[in-house]
């Protein structure tokens, strides 16, 4: 066996360069992930979720309440989209700083409905990064959750959110995130005896 040699420059020039997803264009948005995290029905309702365009986070004046306006029309969009389609599953609000939001969000298993507080808040790098969402009364009572009732989503979730920032909003968080997370462990915790106070 010959000796090894270190790879020359010419020869490192000569490498392939690693292909990334591309940036989506404008009014559209891509999955570089694999689509198999989230399910046909899921996917066909984010996208009628309506695109933000406004680049702003709470420390931008004027121009965060025209994000706040495009985060309203999504969300009215999406809720009609749901209740349409009969799948009504959260109601949410914030306050006039448009920072602080609160709500309540149900899943129903097995014909029984399981409603829970939710809020969380916008932070200042927002929409840059997404929000935690919270969900303070299950605190503890799963693995899939951070201290403080902070829900633990799926490591395509952020990756998803970087490339299609700032076009996500509150609505396709909900959508992506908290959805599939509640159609993932309420089950789990009904079967435990976990959440039978919650039920409607």
């Amino acid at each position: 066996r010959g000796p090894a040699f270190p790879a020359s420059r010419d020869s490192a020039r000569l490498r392939p360069a690693r292909q990334f997803p591309p940036r989506p264009p404008p009014g559209r948005w891509v999955f570089p992930f694999a689509m198999e995290t989230w399910d046909g029905t899921t996917l066909a309702t984010v996208r009628r979720i309506p695109l933000l365009t406004v680049k702003a986070g709470p420390r931008d004046g004027d121009v965060w309440l025209s994000r706040l306006k495009e985060e309203y029309t999504a969300l009215i969009g999406y809720v009609t989209s749901n209740k349409a389609n009969d799948n009504d599953w959260f109601t949410i609000g914030s306050d006039k700083t448009g920072t602080k939001w609160s709500g309540k969000c149900w899943y129903v298993h097995e014909l029984i409905r399981y409603e829970f507080d939710l809020a969380f808040e916008i932070p200042i790098t927002y929409p840059t990064t997404p929000f935690e969402i919270e969900l303070p009364e299950l605190d503890g009572k799963t693995a899939k959750m951070y201290r403080g009732g902070k829900v633990c989503l799926t490591i395509h979730f952020k990756p998803l959110w970087a490339k299609n920032a700032p076009h996500f909003g509150v609505a396709h968080a909900l959508c992506l995130g908290l959805a599939p997370w509640l159609a993932a462990e309420i089950p789990s915790l009904v079967e435990r005896g976990m959440i039978d106070a919650f039920a409607k």
